[in-house]
């Protein structure tokens, strides 16, 4: 039936619509996604409807309002609207935030299409912007290499030494973390982290003042040849200049203490790819790595002032000096045993005796007592590591950086010695306050009507002397003296650990008083001992009384504004390596020349950190990809094949030597090498057998067995060439055939890495190359009457004079011809240093020496010593270098000790009580101001 619509409307208008007539919004079929262009309604009520579902995307989820795939998908959207929009909010959830705005929408008839932009906000600049790179993703990551997953449990699987450190894993530190979580420990792959940050400008102008602040993970898991590299160091924050965060570092913190508390409670479903398996990952972070000022801003507590230390605390031992108007940390003679004499001693010191006891160091659960109850004597905040649920109970959480201790005393010393300005710690006010102690009045200043008088202390050097030190330095530190005003200018840190370490106890042989000059060798040898690889134990207690006994010297030499805080801290070192293990796993070297390339990275100076976080993901990514590729070089890791390489650095000239001679080098090759040791004792029993008469003459079997193996062992091995199965090698046959005649004589060789000279190179540059010194067992006599010479270890010093190149035809051999020290131009004196007189040689029938075997040494002359000169070893950077059974590489600049133990004081200490007994110098203009 057909009906018009006006009859429709008519009833419409007279009696309404039907009340039980169900409203349908689709007539039963399937629902089908739709534009909101197709629903041209304009009832109130969907229109509505419509606003909600375009804000919800309704229309394009084909699973809209369908929760029964996943049961619990809904509980989940509930438990969702309860969670508050960011953490630590308590005024809004998730839903309620999300009500409020549409109704705000709704109230003021707010557009769908301003709603959804950001644009209607002003774009203003940030006044901070940190980079964050979450580090969890990259642990996952270490793990999906083979190698590094393997490498990752390197500490468990070594072989450690009783009585030694020569790792973190050694230390009583992470051996806490194994005991008081034994779930934790007992799982090798779970991670040891180490933290730092420090500023450094990206601008190449170092006139600007901006500071760009990285914060890098390193992980101690990791053998020691690796955990310090490029490769495995972490950048985990990346806080924008040009201003240092300061004590507000925490606020940047935050992402990463998240991300750190997550892993300590465990990452869930990390595979490892060396065993195969998922497991749960979970990391602690061990301590942090920072010069002294960084150190405050990550622990909280003050760095100057009265309680500057944040070892000693509220005890720590200060002074206000009155005229010079700066804290003074003295008072070192109460870390002394209670009868040692010092205690004793008044006018040597601060005019007082010594009863006081050191200080406790502050715990964590003490600090953090402190911080809580408003203790801000020492604290000025509560630092964010306490977030960490084990912070508390580590005995170092913040380690003191020994190269910037170890720089900052350097320079006060070469300050004071040189009387540089700005670094000089004596003058005027620093006399003055000595009176105001009654301590040295023998040194106060002298009014006259002019000028004013400085009598010189026993730190003082005259004109002479300045000019002195200098000029027995070498290599490149040249570069950094002006003679014209006896300054030492630019020091860098790696400066003033070569001074420190090796030049300085050497330079200053000549000057000075004993007792001075006896407390600063003292110190050196101090830092020598305390860079070790490895650490003896045993030896611990005895150094941390020998250090302190080096402070309390100084306090009697050196003026009271010598001793700042980086002096004082000092005697904390030795404590730290007991807890912690070896310096070098703890110092800034890594992490300064990491600094340098993340500001290599820079190319755009208007955006510096931008540069730096997408160059540093791109070689991340690269790194990574290089893992899972053959025959492709890492960027982190330095090449081992370029490690170890050996190969001329000069052009050769080629000579035909005396037969003497070569037959000489010839027989060295032969008594060191492996595959002629059998024959060597076939040939002694042949001679033992032809020559009865001698068989107890050892000398002579010696010097018949020298003159006679070449030709006999080429006979020999010829004989057996020649027989059916005569299991004579390739390389014995042409080490019997003897080299060839004309040899290649070479005036630089590279040898495992390590560059050698000759001595004439030597001659015509600024640096020593051809020093070296070989440990070898050789036969040493009682007399010229003894004819049975016993066979010891001897060490033996020389100067390279020819580099050989000797040619077996398959294979080369370098062997160097050295002039070798003679026993009667070698003697160790008082302190430990060997001295040696280059123009006695001997040993002249013994000249050659492998190349491989020799260590590398230079010689400075003896101030002291006319004619002589002090041995030094160069920086360990052997990449041979086995400690136990692991071969640790080249992961340290290691400079070998000049003796073994510190030089003793006692025999002129109770002879020199006060500065007025030393011998005066005579006075230069330098000491009137």
């Amino acid at each position: 039936m057909v009906v018009w619509v006006g009859i429709i409307r008519d009833h419409v208008y007279f009696n309404g619509i039907d009340q039980s007539y169900k409203n349908w919004t689709f007539h039963g079929e399937p629902w089908e996604a739709t534009t909101n262009a197709s629903r041209n309604v304009e009832d109130d009520g969907h229109s509505r409807y419509s606003f909600v579902s375009e804000e919800i995307d309704m229309d394009d989820n084909d699973d809209f309002g369908d929760f029964g795939s996943d049961p619990y998908e809904f509980a989940n959207v509930i438990g969702d609207g309860d969670q508050p929009v960011y953490p630590g909010c308590r005024k809004y959830t998730k839903l309620s935030a999300l009500v409020k705005l549409y109704n705000l929408k709704a109230k003021h008839g707010m557009s769908d299409v301003e709603e959804g932009k950001d644009s209607i906000l002003k774009e203003g600049v940030p006044a901070k912007v940190v980079w964050y790179f979450p580090p969890i993703p990259r642990f996952k990551r270490m793990f999906q290499s083979h190698e590094t997953a393997k490498s990752l449990t390197w500490h468990a699987a070594r072989k450690s030494i009783d009585g030694q450190m020569s790792h973190p894993a050694d230390s009583p530190s992470w051996k806490l973390l194994d005991d008081k979580w034994p779930e934790f420990g007992n799982e090798p792959r779970n991670l040891r982290l180490a933290l730092s940050s420090d500023g450094f400008n990206p601008h190449s102008s170092l006139s600007s003042r901006y500071s760009c602040w990285p914060v890098i993970l390193v992980t101690y898991n990791l053998p020691p040849w690796l955990c310090m590299k490029r490769k495995f160091m972490m950048l985990t924050l990346l806080i924008s200049g040009p201003k240092q965060p300061g004590n507000d570092i925490d606020v940047y913190l935050e992402p990463l203490i998240d991300d750190l508390k997550s892993l300590w409670v465990g990452i869930r479903g990390v595979y490892d790819a060396h065993n195969g398996e998922y497991f749960t990952l979970r990391a602690a972070l061990m301590w942090t790595i920072n010069d002294f000022p960084a150190y405050g801003n990550l622990s909280g507590c003050v760095v100057k002032g009265y309680k500057a230390c944040p070892i000693c605390g509220d005890d720590t031992p200060s002074h206000r000096l009155k005229n010079g108007h700066k804290i003074c940390y003295i008072g070192h003679r109460k870390w002394l045993p209670i009868n040692h004499p010092y205690r004793r001693q008044r006018a040597a010191f601060n005019g007082k005796p010594e009863y006081g006891i050191p200080p406790e160091p502050l715990t964590g659960e003490e600090v953090l007592h402190m911080v809580e109850n408003g203790d801000r004597v020492c604290w000025k905040k509560k630092s964010i590591f306490f977030d960490l649920e084990y912070w508390k109970y580590l005995p170092v959480r913040h380690a003191l950086d020994v190269m910037h201790i170890e720089k900052n005393v350097c320079d006060s010393i070469i300050g004071t010695l040189l009387e540089i300005p700005g670094k000089n710690k004596d003058g005027i006010a620093a006399r003055l306050d000595l009176l105001n102690m009654g301590v040295k009045t023998d040194l106060q200043p002298e009014y006259g009507e002019r000028r004013t008088r400085l009598p010189p202390g026993p730190w003082n050097l005259s004109r002479a002397e300045k000019r002195e030190v200098p000029e027995g330095y070498s290599s490149n530190i040249k570069n950094l003296v002006s003679l014209q005003d006896s300054r030492l200018l630019g020091l860098k840190s790696h400066d003033c650990h070569t001074l420190m370490q090796q030049l300085l106890p050497v330079a200053i042989r000549s000057v000075l008083e004993k007792p001075a000059r006896y407390a600063i060798t003292r110190l050196c040898f101090f830092f020598n001992a305390i860079c070790a690889k490895t650490v003896d134990v045993s030896k611990l207690d005895k150094l941390e009384e020998d250090v302190v006994v080096t402070l309390c010297l100084l306090e009697k030499y050196f003026p009271p504004s010598f001793f700042d805080i980086m002096v004082h801290l000092v005697v904390h070192l030795v404590r730290e390596v007991r807890l912690c293990g070896p310096v070098y796993f703890r110092w800034m070297y890594p992490f300064e020349r990491y600094m340098k390339v993340l500001k290599g990275y820079v190319q755009n100076r208007t955006r510096p950190e931008g540069c730096i976080a997408e160059r540093y993901i791109a070689e991340e990514a690269v790194e990574f990809c290089t893992q899972h590729l053959s025959d492709v070089s890492t960027v982190g890791v330095p090449s081992s094949q370029k490690m170890g390489v050996s190969k001329p650095l000069s052009g050769c000239t080629v000579s035909v030597v005396d037969q003497d001679l070569l037959n000489q080098a010839h027989l060295y090759v032969l008594e060191n090498t492996e595959e002629v040791l059998p024959y060597i004792e076939q040939h002694m029993i042949h001679i033992k057998t032809a020559y009865p008469k001698f068989r107890k003459r050892t000398k002579w079997l010696q010097d018949k067995h020298n003159s006679t193996f070449i030709q006999w062992l080429r006979f020999k091995v010829q004989s057996e060439l020649e027989e059916d199965n005569h299991g004579v090698s390739e390389n014995l046959r042409w080490l019997a055939a003897g080299p060839n005649m004309a040899v290649p004589l070479y005036r630089s060789y590279l040898i495992k890495g390590i560059k050698f000279n000759i001595k004439a190179q030597d001659d015509v540059r600024t640096t020593q190359n051809s020093g070296v010194y070989l440990l070898a067992q050789t036969m040493q006599v009682a007399s010229a009457k003894d004819k049975n010479p016993i066979l010891s270890n001897m060490g033996f010093y020389g100067v390279i004079q020819e580099i050989w190149d000797l040619d077996y035809q398959k294979f080369t051999i370098p062997v160097f011809r050295c002039d070798w020290i003679d026993s009667s131009g070698l003697v160790v004196d008082e302190l430990g240093f060997t001295l040696v007189d280059l123009s006695k040689i001997g040993h002249r029938n013994d000249q050659f020496v492998l190349a491989s075997q020799v260590k590398q040494i230079f010689f400075v002359d003896d101030p002291m010593h006319r004619g002589w000169s002090v041995v030094l070893s160069m920086p360990n950077r052997e990449y041979n270098d086995v400690i136990g059974d692991e071969v640790l590489g080249d992961v340290i600049i290691e400079c070998e000790p000049f003796t073994r133990g510190m030089p003793n004081v006692d025999t002129f200490d109770e002879l020199v009580l006060a500065t007025k007994q030393l011998v005066q110098k005579i006075l230069d203009p330098d000491y009137i101001i």
